[in-house]
């Protein structure tokens, strides 16, 4: 790590999680509340042209000597010319007015640099927004020492490639705005004390189905116009993923927006094939991604045994609720999964279970319509293969989104191939969540009557969906992504789409060499 990169913030994030501080250098960043409380709170010292000759804001500081850069949230200057150094917190979770070491450490750390730069530091002090209450703090000589210690404890943790192990039963977990990405509670494998937060609890994923619709940006809303008529307007705090089906267009600002955000979007043909994605240019992990492709072939192999064994346990879930056989035969292909030695008996081990698993899949049909004698993707040839294609794009789209949150290639995969540009991470993740997301979202749709067989057309043997076939079937799929369900490793209720990142977040874990192995997710 070049000097440069160390800043104030990194040092004083350092003093209180070394693991925190290594995440956002890797440009981990989260969106809880208690962050936009500290965003909102800040806005008054962020801008340096509310500064007056008394009160100084935004000063931005920087030392040659020691080799990092920071900002004064806010600076007064006596009539003598001394310096007292005023930082502004939000405290919503604890609620006290308690100086903590690493704010004391901000503060000398400014201090060190203003007097590098000349001036004369007196004193400091701490403005605590959620209180009204300002707690002064001696900058002593103790402390400035104790800073420049942690100056160099940062520097050594920053410069690893591997971040530094999660906190053991720590209670600064439990207000820690990073503990979505840390997941120091997942990484132990142990099953969690307390609800982890989610940064989007809603997860609302927009999608643009309907042809010729028009999606723009207008007064902090997203607004759908069909010719010179609005359809509907959604407001964008809501929205947390754009996916844009066939022939429905979307203005370039909102596109701007929504990546600014750090939300993906997804384009999809009419038939629900993935087309391409949009990533923002900041996305975090740069150096994981290196990693990823740098797996050795044992590596790949013991991850893609799990997600095959995890795929085949979860068909085997779906046919035992459904009192539906070949779970027998299913059992023993999970069990030679497990001790496949190459990739393409991995292949034949998943191929024979899918084949066994959809050709009883169909008995949990209820209508006479719905029927389902084998699996075959496109062309579809029959009402039920047309759903399973969309719904199979829809969950792609959700494992994109969740391996481009966590900055890894969805293209280095371990099981699929990257041939012919396919997202081949995306297609090994999305595996195991098939049967559990996917399949369950469409027997749901049909059996509860609301696809229903005029919701198809034919034409030339080949069956698509309808619009509104289409506009049903994603909704049914959206109630399931967010679906609440207690997670069966860890324990805490979590979303359908919630686990997908997990999961790419435990296969990062991986590639990061944090984990040995990968661990799949599977229903009791």
């Amino acid at each position: 790590m070049s000097e440069p990169d160390l800043t104030i913030g990194l040092v004083a994030h350092h003093a209180f999680c070394p693991r925190r501080a290594w995440l956002e250098l890797h440009g981990e960043t989260t969106d809880t509340a208690q962050v936009a409380v500290g965003v909102v709170d800040h806005q008054s010292v962020d801008d340096p042209t509310t500064s007056r000759s008394h009160r100084l804001r935004a000063v931005e500081v920087s030392s040659t000597v020691h080799g990092y850069t920071g900002q004064c949230d806010s600076v007064e200057v006596s009539e003598e010319g001394d310096l007292t150094l005023v930082e502004h917190k939000a405290n919503p979770v604890r609620k006290r007015s308690d100086v903590t070491e690493p704010q004391r450490i901000q503060l000398a750390l400014q201090a060190i640099a203003l007097e590098e730069a000349g001036h004369r530091v007196t004193g400091g002090a701490v403005w605590f927004s959620s209180t009204r209450d300002r707690v002064d703090v001696p900058i002593t000589s103790e402390l400035r020492q104790q800073a420049i210690n942690e100056l160099r404890r940062t520097r050594a943790t920053l410069s690893r490639r591997r971040p530094p192990a999660p906190l053991e039963d720590d209670p600064r977990c439990t207000r820690c705005s990073h503990v979505t990405v840390c997941l120091p509670d997942e990484h132990r494998e142990r099953r969690q004390a307390r609800r982890i937060g989610v940064g989007d609890p809603l997860g609302r994923v927009l999608h643009l189905a309907t042809p010729g619709t028009r999606a723009s940006l207008r007064q902090g809303r997203i607004e759908m116009r069909q010719g010179d008529e609005v359809a509907s307007r959604v407001p964008l705090g809501q929205v947390a993923g754009l996916v844009i089906h066939g022939n429905a267009d979307v203005s370039s600002a909102l596109v701007r927006e929504i990546l600014h955000r750090g939300f993906p979007i997804v384009w999809c043909a009419w038939s629900g094939r993935v087309v391409g994605w949009a990533t923002p240019a900041d996305g975090p992990n740069g150096d994981m991604r290196n990693l990823q492709h740098r797996l050795t072939d044992a590596q790949k192999l013991a991850v893609a045994r799990e997600i095959v064994r995890a795929k085949i346990a979860n068909q085997r879930y779906i046919l035992r609720r459904y009192g539906l056989g070949a779970r027998e035969e299913l059992a023993r292909l999970m069990r030679r999964a497990q001790s496949a030695r190459t990739r393409d008996e991995l292949f034949g081990i998943e191929g024979n279970a899918s084949k066994a698993y959809f050709k009883q899949l169909g008995g949990a049909l209820r209508p006479e319509w719905a029927t389902l004698r084998t699996r075959r993707a496109r062309p579809a040839r029959d009402p039920i293969n047309a759903a399973l294609n969309l719904v199979y794009s829809l969950l792609l789209t959700d494992v994109i989104r969740a391996i481009v949150a966590c900055g890894l290639d969805p293209a280095g995969g371990v099981l699929h191939s990257a041939t012919r540009n396919k997202p081949a991470l995306a297609l090994d993740l999305m595996e195991e969540f098939r049967p559990l997301v996917a399949e369950s979202a469409l027997l749901w749709a049909i059996n509860n009557r609301e696809l229903k067989a005029h919701h198809f057309t034919t034409t030339l043997d080949t069956v698509r969906l309808t619009d509104r076939g289409r506009k049903t079937l994603i909704a049914a799929y959206e109630r399931r992504a967010t679906n609440e369900f207690r997670h069966p490793q860890f324990g805490y209720r979590v979303t359908w789409r919630r686990a997908m990142e997990v999961q790419a977040r435990l296969f990062l874990a991986t590639v990061a060499g944090e984990r040995d192995n990968y661990k799949g997710i599977t229903a009791r």
